[in-house]
């Protein structure tokens, strides 16, 4: 035992006190909040006001193009090619020239601009223009708009969870996908990056001839779960770093972004916006930001428990697939050689991943239970399942055939390792690896 703590501690130190290390668990958390900050803050700091000339031939939209938002309409009586030559010396942005027949020619609406006008403003005007042709169509057709807009209802469903006391609590689908994702994709990165460092450490001790002196002094499998444990606490540690500044890093940006959106409403109440503009800012603030669906996702589940879930997926996928790359590291002596052997290990977290999609739809679906269930896959898309609301049976079950997967893993990678650690010179190949498995001794 002492052997094995000492093997786990000389992989944990040396690894915690690579630059490398470091760099990724300090560097990891500030990208995470650029991720989310820079969007909003550069959302929230954007001046696109534009001054629009409207040219009206058709005589039809004159005080109907109201301005609102970032868009500024002004009535022009001059031609086309007077607005042209007037464009380039004032301060207006654009020119929107309306025809005469634009009741029945749709494509008679011609925009121009300094420069090349943007999607986003293309669309908003052309959205202007289009809500007026309707409802002089409409007003010529008889109908009372207003009747109209007073039956025009937007539907706004608001989603709830019962409780096994019958109690109900709100819920968020969205914020529910969105940390579902991220749980997942932290266990899909952890199963390829630390296990990788397994399978690359008995490499280089193998190609160094390190090993034969090791072996002397250890046996095989301890050497192995020494190795398999000292790495896996380094992902411990860098998901507890990753967790800490991530945390802060949120507090942070989110302290300062509160402050810069409190400055724009204060600057938009002082030009003498409506309420209903002011909150239809806000609200578009607030989609800018996906920290606000991944905080009332929380709110609707234990994050204790799911923490709690994380580890113990962490540890017995990361345990289940380690295993199967220290295998592959002590059965070659290149990287280069290892990647024949890597696929079909590699196959089953590919596949996690591709059903993570599929579950974050249709979590309760019979391939969502299978996939949450079966060992090689369950790390990751029972993770990904969790936020949504799953059976503690069912978990249970889930970590009850995880644990035997991993034991059953280790002990078949042990009797590999064992052999494959002190073979040279020949390229094994499958057929010859399953033979070392039932090798005696």
């Amino acid at each position: 035992m002492n052997k094995i703590l000492l093997i786990i501690q000389r992989e944990y130190i040396t690894r915690v006190k690579k630059k490398s290390f470091w760099i990724a668990s300090i560097l990891v958390p500030f990208l995470i909040a650029a991720v989310y900050t820079i969007p909003v803050l550069l959302f929230v700091n954007s001046d696109d006001s534009r001054n629009v000339i409207v040219l009206d031939d058709s005589k039809l939209f004159k005080g109907k193009l109201n301005s609102e938002g970032d868009y500024t309409y002004i009535y022009s009586e001059k031609t086309l090619e007077e607005a042209k030559k007037d464009l380039k010396k004032s301060n207006d942005d654009i020119v929107v020239h309306i025809e005469k027949d634009i009741l029945t020619n749709p494509k008679g609406v011609q925009i121009l601009g300094k420069k090349t006008v943007g999607i986003g403003t293309q669309h908003a005007i052309q959205g202007k223009i289009q809500n007026e042709l309707r409802n002089i169509k409409l007003k010529n057709a008889g109908i009372d708009l207003k009747v109209l807009e007073d039956n025009k209802i937007n539907v706004d469903a608001q989603t709830y969870t019962l409780n096994e006391d019958g109690g109900e609590k709100s819920s968020n689908s969205g914020g529910a996908m969105i940390l579902g994702g991220i749980f997942g994709f932290l266990l899909y990165l952890s199963a390829f990056l630390y296990g990788s460092q397994v399978m690359n450490g008995v490499i280089e001790e193998k190609s160094n001839r390190i090993i034969e002196v090791v072996v002397s002094s250890v046996r095989p499998f301890q050497l192995m779960l020494g190795k398999i444990i000292g790495v896996g606490m380094v992902g411990l540690t860098q998901f507890l770093l990753w967790g800490v500044l991530t945390f802060t890093a949120s507090t942070v940006t989110s302290s300062i972004m509160s402050g810069k959106i409190e400055e724009k409403v204060q600057a938009k109440v002082k030009a003498g916006l409506s309420k209903d503009e002011i909150k239809k800012f806000e609200a578009s603030v607030k989609s800018e930001n996906p920290l606000n669906s991944i905080s009332d996702a929380i709110e609707n589940v234990s994050l204790g428990k799911m923490i709690f879930c994380f580890i113990l997926y962490y540890l017995g996928g990361y345990l289940l697939y380690s295993s199967l790359f220290a295998a592959i590291g002590s059965a070659v002596e290149s990287p280069s050689e290892a990647q024949q052997f890597m696929f079909p290990v590699t196959i089953p977290i590919i596949l996690s991943f591709i059903l993570a999609q599929f579950i974050l739809q249709k979590p309760d679906s019979p391939i969502a239970f299978w996939a949450s269930i079966i060992p090689l896959t369950s790390p990751i898309d029972m993770m990904v399942r969790l936020p949504f609301g799953v059976s503690n049976w069912e978990i249970a079950l889930s970590l009850t055939l995880l644990i035997l997967g991993f034991i059953g893993t280790t002990w078949l990678a042990g009797k590999v390792y064992r052999v494959g650690i002190l073979m040279y010179g020949k390229k094994p190949s499958w057929k010859e690896i399953t033979k070392w498995v039932f090798y005696k001794g």
